[in-house]
């Protein structure tokens, strides 16, 4: 066996993938019960952060801990990438240090050149054109919820961003049908809505994309490192709030979901995302579990590579 990445979903198997949502949920059974669940004893995760985040470094760090191994906090301060070492030296030196490494960063080219010269796996935490490891928390919550998303329809609605683009990946690897509702100038990439063929529907109307939906998702409007456009954006996407006019649209049992930090009052309506179709923080801890699933998978499933 070569050494298995998590650099976006399609890195995966659709069996896999689903996989992936049986054990989240079983990891997440044992440590409710208090059960000790150590499969990664002596293991150790390099998580390297580029771009902060509360969510991303608790939920591995906590998730390394209840499977008995260890995680390392690295940032731009505390390694040479933050000097000008060349990413591909880096993951030489690393790889042969740790066990398994997750890179938060801006640029994804970063975690295909690490991944491409690391002997040990490389889980993609965010980057500015994918955010997999909240798609398998998204997924795992509907399942826990809804049952199979298979044959559902979901609605993003905002901006064509990372986590629009991985929730593309997601229409095809999990089977759903995807209707994206953004302003012009702001979808996704089109090479990749084009491979996704007849699964992806953009339309300009979030009522419209959000008609009869199973869940409707959205994320903020001015991403880390888009700053300068704050302004803008908040007058571009102003039509594209999900409130209560919008999920009436949805179905009667449909789902909300954001994977946060939110500004209530800009991209979702408190009423929202603190109403009763909400499930964030459902959605929020499952990051812990279905991480804890992904890192025992690509441990289990890699044969890392010799010096």
């Amino acid at each position: 066996m070569t050494v298995r990445h998590f650099l976006t979903l399609l890195d995966l198997s659709t069996d896999e993938l689903r996989q992936l949502i049986r054990r989240g949920i079983e990891l997440k059974a044992l440590q409710h019960r208090g059960e000790p669940h150590e499969s990664l004893r002596g293991k150790v995760l390099a998580m390297i952060f580029e771009k902060s985040s509360t969510r991303t470094r608790v939920s591995f760090e906590a998730g390394m801990a209840q499977l008995g191994g260890y995680a390392m906090f690295l940032s731009p301060r505390d390694t040479q990438l933050g000097r000008g070492e060349p990413v591909e030296d880096s993951a030489r030196v690393l790889s042969r240090m740790v066990d398994i490494i997750m890179i938060r960063t801006f640029d994804h080219d970063t975690v295909e050149r690490f991944s491409a010269f690391s002997l040990t796996p490389v889980i993609n935490a965010l980057t500015d054109m994918h955010h997999p490891c909240q798609l398998l928390a998204d997924m795992q919550t509907f399942h826990e919820l809804r049952g199979d998303i298979r044959g559902r329809t979901v609605a993003w609605i905002g901006d064509g961003n990372n986590m629009c683009q991985s929730y593309i990946h997601a229409a095809t690897q999990y089977d759903f049908q995807l209707r994206i509702a953004c302003p012009s100038g702001y979808e996704p990439d089109g090479g990749m809505v084009a491979e996704a063929g007849d699964r992806i529907t953009i339309v300009r109307d979030p009522r419209e994309a959000a008609r009869g939906a199973h869940l409707v998702v959205t994320d903020v409007w001015t991403s880390m490192g888009q700053e300068n456009e704050q302004k803008k954006r908040s007058r571009t996407f102003s039509p594209y709030q999900v409130n209560s006019a919008v999920m009436k649209e949805a179905d009667p049992e449909a789902l909300f979901m954001h994977c946060l930090p939110a500004h209530r009052g800009e991209e979702v309506s408190a009423d929202v995302i603190d109403g009763p179709q909400s499930v964030v923080w459902d959605e929020a801890e499952n990051r812990l579990h279905a991480q804890k699933a992904l890192l025992e998978f690509l441990l289990h499933e890699s044969t890392p590579g010799q010096a």
